[in-house]
């Protein structure tokens, strides 16, 4: 688990870029905030960044983004062998047969991080479901799905580290109700959660694991609450059987 330093300037300008890599323009406050950087020194940070070109400032709002030096580190991933990528078809398919937003969500410390979606015939559409915005494990059904199948005494640091902002940011998501989700995730073989984060809104997600068994990402279904009920015997299979083609690449892939 990644620890912050309160000396080390490469790891403060990795956590500004993290929370830089949210979809909308973000605010000097709330990247000090999100990022546990003091507001003086992110600024400093932030302008060197900008020298740079990793970051692009809107002199009219003062909100920041990152630039185009930026967009060259995501362009060098391109060609590997890298979930995203491999997730597409299965995306594509479920999204055509829900007819509902689908996402791909992977773990990044104590967040998820949405990192592609399709959207189906009969999408909804919210700023929370954009690529590139972070939850706390839990919030919402694909990054519950990432800390449901983690190891119990991982699960049990996620909940301690998170709940200062589950308290500030989601009071309606106690520790006590993931503990509780967590166990019906893992008993029912998804993870589902109606009107929970958001009313009359849900979803309902499944893991796809590593070569080393552990969560890699969350392929997951964002659709109203009203939609997903009465259709779970269809979705969960069909979601769990496009986790199981990711999950079983990965464990051949280290097979072989």
């Amino acid at each position: 688990m990644r620890q912050h330093s309160d000396t080390n300037a490469a790891q403060k300008v990795l956590r500004l870029l993290r929370v830089l890599s949210a979809p909308q323009p973000q605010r000097l406050t709330d990247i000090a905030e999100a990022s546990g950087v003091n507001k003086a020194t992110a600024l400093r940070l932030l302008e060197s960044m900008m020298a740079e070109g990793f970051v692009v400032r809107d002199e009219a709002t003062r909100r920041y983004v990152l630039g185009d030096e930026a967009l060259t580190l995501g362009i060098a991933m391109q060609g590997r062998d890298h979930i995203r990528e491999r997730a597409r078809p299965g995306l594509l398919r479920l999204a055509a047969l829900s007819g509902d937003t689908l996402l791909l969500s992977v773990r990044s410390g104590i967040d998820s991080v949405c990192i592609d979606r399709e959207f189906g015939s009969f999408p909804i559409r919210a700023s929370y479901l954009e690529v590139g915005m972070r939850r706390p494990l839990g919030v919402g059904a694909g990054s519950l799905a990432l800390l449901s199948w983690l190891p119990d005494h991982e699960v049990d640091a996620m909940l301690d580290l998170i709940a200062p902002t589950l308290k500030k940011h989601h009071p309606r998501i106690s520790v006590d109700l993931l503990r509780q989700e967590v166990a019906a995730s893992r008993q029912r073989g998804y993870a589902l959660l109606l009107d929970v984060v958001v009313d009359q809104m849900g979803g309902v997600a499944v893991p796809v694991f590593g070569s080393d068994g552990r969560p890699l990402a969350a392929v997951s279904i964002a659709a109203l609450s009203t939609r997903i009920a009465p259709r779970l015997q269809i979705l969960a299979p069909a979601l769990r059987k496009v986790g199981d083609e990711l999950s079983a690449h990965y464990l051949q892939k280290d097979a072989a």
